[in-house]
């Protein structure tokens, strides 16, 4: 059951206000109607005077979706942006909406909120058709309400059949309220996306189960589809400098919000957490002892020119922060070169990094299932092979400059 306000017979009295536990009553040109925030707990029927709040079965709903179901078409991006410049993977998603749309025979649109048309016409050289630009000064910082109202409403303008946006810390924050808001279903997570031949459905395939098993989600009743992708699973799509598509600009409507950002504050570390975009990455796990053996990592890794990450394990024991853990809780990440030091291989952690090029493991268990992933393994004690490493590395390197001079 769900709840609705019949507009004819609402006056805009504003006595249900108050009776709704979860603000999911707002007004809106003198009549009440009812936001995503509504958990159908019917406290406001009773309280209007006029029964202009009624409940109604979901099945009425589901019978008018599937009816304007054909006015979907396009796939659509959310092109997300970090202080003007569009994020890496916004530009994997453009690869694999590239992909969706050529399939279903569709344009491959994006949104870009807040930024300038010098990156919106990057996203047309990555593969976009069309780019909906909205440069509203009030969009330029990221906001949970003025980002999923700007988003709904152009998602209800231009209906898109697929919306895929970053599982990114912004992507996963906002876009379930879009979804919410428009009444339809979300795959969070996901790695792989594939069109239904027969149907033309999106499958939306992600880990469940701990990652145990890979789930396929479809949504055949609602438009659009929706679903978040994790950065570096998918690849970008082929870059063409004189690829010409259409930026249209759109005005929206009041990006008003109930909270104002006062201030973004990055997070200070000597080791770099920036991992989607690391080439390489030396990981440790409960193996690396503690946080003096995250010293030594962070020393490898500075060797090597990577950043350093983390297993579950580790960041349960507080060696070091969340913001460097891999796995399915934390970020996926697909790089050139992934050492795995003392790393056992839970399949929680294998489905965060299992896509990287080279996996090299470092463990002292040979029966350690990291090894049955790894293109190369070392068995011994990380704390003799990492220090031999690291000097092995630096004297190549300063052979290396000797050798220019």
């Amino acid at each position: 059951m769900s709840v609705i306000v019949k507009p004819d017979k609402c006056t805009g009295c504003e006595t249900c206000l108050d009776s709704c536990p979860f603000d999911a009553i707002e007004f809106k040109d003198g009549k009440a109607y009812i936001n995503e925030y509504c958990n159908a707990c019917m406290t406001c029927l009773p309280v209007c005077p006029e029964g202009a709040i009624i409940e109604t079965e979901t099945g009425i709903r589901n019978t008018e979706q599937r009816q304007k179901i054909t006015d979907y078409k396009d796939v659509l991006v959310f092109a997300e942006q970090r202080e003007g410049k569009v994020a890496s993977v916004s530009y994997e998603l453009l690869g694999i909406g590239r992909k969706l749309s050529n399939e279903i025979g569709t344009q491959l649109l994006a949104v870009l909120l807040g930024a300038g048309e010098s990156e919106a016409q990057e996203l047309i050289r990555w593969g976009a058709d069309k780019v909906l630009l909205c440069s509203d000064s009030g969009l330029e910082k990221f906001n949970d309400d003025t980002y999923s109202g700007a988003l709904a409403q152009v998602i209800n303008e231009y209906k898109p059949s697929i919306v895929l946006a970053g599982a990114t810390p912004i992507g996963r924050s906002f876009i379930p309220r879009v979804a919410a808001k428009l009444r339809t279903g979300l795959t969070a997570d996901c790695t792989s996306l594939e069109i239904d031949k027969e149907t033309k459905n999106l499958l939306q395939i992600r880990p469940a189960f701990g990652g145990n098993i890979m789930a396929t989600i479809f949504c055949p009743d609602y438009r659009p589809q929706m679903a978040t992708v994790r950065p570096r699973v998918m690849k970008r799509g082929e870059y063409d400098e004189n690829r010409r598509g259409e930026i249209v600009h759109v005005k929206v409507e009041n990006p008003v919000s109930r909270t104002k950002v006062l201030e973004f504050v990055k997070e200070v570390s000597g080791i770099s957490v920036n991992l989607h975009e690391a080439d390489i990455i030396v990981a440790g796990g409960r193996g690396i002892g503690g946080e003096k053996g995250y010293k030594m990592l962070e020393e490898f890794a500075e060797a090597l020119g990577g950043s350093v990450g983390a297993s579950r394990a580790a960041v349960d024991e507080g060696w070091i922060p969340y913001s460097h853990q891999v796995g399915q809780t934390g970020k996926t990440v697909n790089p050139k070169v992934y050492i795995a030091c003392g790393i056992s291989g839970a399949v929680q952690h294998l489905v965060g990094m299992q896509s990287s090029d080279i996996i090299i493991a470092i463990n002292k268990n040979p029966e350690a299932p990291i090894f049955n992933i790894a293109t190369y393994g070392i068995v011994g004690d990380l704390f003799e092979i990492i220090p031999l490493l690291i000097k092995k590395i630096k004297e190549t390197r300063r052979n290396g400059e000797a050798g220019k001079r």
